[in-house]
């Protein structure tokens, strides 16, 4: 084994820090588990250099001696294209590109970044496409590849599509998948890409460029999978946790049992608000996702203090607003987050986890503070929110990296400037900036979702059936106190733990769903192409009957002369099939309306959340007027929407797609052209 060769200075510096690795510091590569834990330290300490807490932690060191970006460190050497480039050296003609960056900004693409593979052919990919552009201006064609002509068809009118057919965000994304998956074995050099007015597109240094979010390890985006999915199931913990000191709330401020649930409806309401506005900052480049993200989060843990303390109602009411508010950003951009990581086809796999978390972190609630306020005090599920809050915080704020490609391509322009001293260098966001006002951007991100909603019905059933189910789920926190302590005498701990049939019903539903997609969808995609977006709605097609079952069976068992866990069979039943309906929901918008993707999140939270707040207000005297069973069969009747949406939506969603200006209908006004040979 080589010899590590370390500086006094640095040495002193990693006694002090518990003998933490300082990145890459010889380039040896030990074996076993320090070897892991080496590089996992080596990639924080990478995520970290691109924020604020890479700059605090230099000044911890009184200098910036090792925390330092690429372009920074003494080492560095800009890729000879690029110099070439900056001092006006012409490049050959088969790897140079000039194009007018700037009608990017009015909604155009620029043609892309041309790469030079060893065997001298050029290849386009755009990096990063624009998030959004008006559908009805002309994209320019790009360089496709044509698959077989052979087509597969399905049930209905439906068919599996090649890359031509699809829309044309969506086969972008995939070409630049595949790609990607091709390339980052190889280190290939990015030819920067020049504009008219003579500016120079920074974009990544190679195909493997280690700050392209998609070459990370896949230890390290798991671990910034995990680190998100802790961050969402705090939050949604904390919204169920307080029911169980509803009771001490009535006894302290002598309030009425309505008044008292408002702690839970008030707190929903405020995590449905708060993504209208944290998911269009998270968008703007010049911000980034990581500054919303530990802002709100470090502001989620000072709130959660004073809430644990509230001496009177009305402040213990804004306090659980103001909770709910500022930890609402990953509520809807962290599957965002993910999509920055993973390409088209494992994206749906983060994304389930992300979804199990959001799912079961209600459920869990009750259950986590069931047992400790009886025996404590009423505050005791205020406490523990906050104790599950605080570590996730300092676990986000030092290991979760920047996931934007726009905003790590942003500052490194900026160093590029400063290094070379040359303002040639631009990112294209920054071009885009020159034409959008922050005011546009929030009420495009405000207006938009409405307008779609309200124009598109395919988009205004998704908004109605995830709200009537979400405020379902929700009203379950009022009824189930009124059937398992009084027909089976069940305490508030045992209550809790009839919450986790929500955990059994997640693995089901999670078990049910990769199954979909590794023996089923998966293997399809890699034999006929890609499929319609209808596609992605066949699992939801059985389960879409699953919630309506489950509700009546819940109603009509939930009584003292039935065991008790026929009716939580009924809960489990709508658990799993539900869980099913909105991942598939939840993956066939973004694909159908790219475009406004972000957008429509944020739109369909605060729907979700705006019936669940006020589910959780008249559940309690709906099943105390109608009684249990008939209060719960008006639910289940409900439900019924979703089996006739669901089962539209699969057979006329493509031409619904069509028909809207919105959507990514699938068709090209474009003849598909081939790459070119060689």
């Amino acid at each position: 084994m080589e010899s590590v060769r370390i500086s006094p200075d640095l040495a002193n510096s990693l006694l002090h820090t518990a003998g933490l690795q300082i990145k890459r510091a010889a380039g040896v590569e030990p074996l076993g588990f320090y070897s892991n834990l080496r590089n996992g330290v080596w990639e924080t300490l990478d995520a970290m250099e691109g924020d604020i807490r890479g700059k605090l932690v230099a000044i911890c060191y009184r200098e910036k001696r090792y925390l330092k970006y690429p372009e920074e460190r003494d080492d560095f050497v800009l890729p000879e294209p690029w110099v070439q480039l900056m001092n006006g050296v012409p490049l050959t003609s088969h790897n140079t590109s000039t194009s007018d960056a700037s009608t990017a900004a009015e909604g155009k693409e620029t043609g892309g970044i041309l790469r030079t593979p060893s065997n001298g052919s050029t290849r386009r990919d755009s990096s990063p496409p624009p998030s959004r552009a008006p559908k009805d201006e002309e994209q320019p064609a790009e360089p496709r590849t044509r698959h077989s002509e052979d087509r597969h068809a399905h049930g209905g009118s439906h068919e599996h599509v090649q890359h031509s057919d699809l829309g044309d965000m969506t086969a972008r994304r995939l070409r630049e998948d595949e790609e990607h998956e091709l390339e980052k074995v190889k280190s290939i050099p990015i030819v920067p890409q020049t504009t008219k007015d003579g500016a120079i597109l920074v974009d990544w240094y190679y195909t493997d460029d280690p700050d392209n979010p998609y070459n990370w390890s896949r230890n390290k985006r798991l671990g910034i999978n995990i680190l998100i999915c802790l961050y969402t199931f705090v939050v949604y913990t904390t919204s169920a946790i307080y029911t169980t000191s509803e009771g001490g709330i009535m006894q302290r401020f002598g309030v009425s049992e309505i008044k008292a649930t408002l702690g839970l409806s008030i707190y929903v309401l405020g995590y449905g608000i708060g993504p209208l506005i944290f998911s269009p900052l998270s968008e703007i480049p010049l911000i980034g996702r990581n500054p919303v993200y530990i802002v709100t989060m470090f502001l989620f843990v000072i709130i959660s203090i004073p809430t644990a303390f509230a001496p009177n109602y009305p402040g213990l009411m804004v306090l659980r607003f103001l909770q709910g508010f500022f930890g609402s950003p990953c509520l809807a951009s962290g599957g965002a987050s993910l999509g920055d990581m993973y390409s088209l086809m494992a994206l749906p796999y983060a994304m389930m986890s992300w979804v199990a978390a959001a799912y079961c972190g209600p459920a869990l609630g009750p259950l986590l503070s069931g047992f400790a306020v009886p025996k404590e005090s009423w505050r005791w599920s205020l406490f523990e929110s906050l104790w599950a809050s605080a570590p996730v915080f300092v676990c986000m704020f030092l290991f979760l990296p920047e996931t934007s490609s726009a905003n790590i391509l942003l500052r490194r322009a900026r160093r590029l400037r400063k290094l070379t001293g040359s303002e040639r260098f631009m990112s294209q966001s920054e071009i885009d900036q020159h034409n959008l006002h922050p005011g546009t951007i929030f009420l495009d991100a405000l207006i938009k979702p409405l307008e779609i909603t309200m124009k598109d019905p395919a988009v205004l059933f998704v908004q109605v059936y995830t709200a009537i189910i979400y405020g379902i789920y929700y009203s379950f926190f009022e009824v189930f106190p009124l059937v398992y302590p009084v027909f089976y005498g069940m305490n508030l701990g045992e209550v809790g733990l009839v919450f986790l049939c929500i955990l059994v019903s997640c693995i089901i539903g999670v078990a049910v769903f990769t199954a979909y997609l590794y023996f089923w969808l998966n293997p399809r995609i890699e034999k006929f192409g890609w499929p319609v977006q209808e596609d992605r709605l066949i699992p939801a097609l059985p389960a879409s009957v699953g919630p309506t079952i489950g509700l009546f069976l819940f109603a009509w068992t939930a009584r003292a002369s039935i065991h008790w866990i026929v009716p939580t069979i009924g809960i489990t039943i709508y658990g799993a099939t539900v869980f099913i309906v909105m991942q598939a929901i939840f993956v066939y918008i973004p694909l159908s309306y790219p475009r406004y993707a972000a957008s429509l999140f944020a739109a369909n939270d605060f729907f979700r959340s705006a019936l669940a707040c006020g589910s959780v207000l008249f559940a309690h005297p709906l099943f105390h007027n109608l009684g249990v069973a008939k209060g719960t069969s008006l639910l289940g009747g409900l439900s019924v929407i979703g089996i006739i949406g669901i089962w539209l939506l699969y057979f006329y969603g493509a031409r619904l797609r069509k028909l809207s200006k919105f959507a990514d209908s699938g068709e090209s006004d474009e003849e598909p052209i081939t790459q070119e040979k060689n």
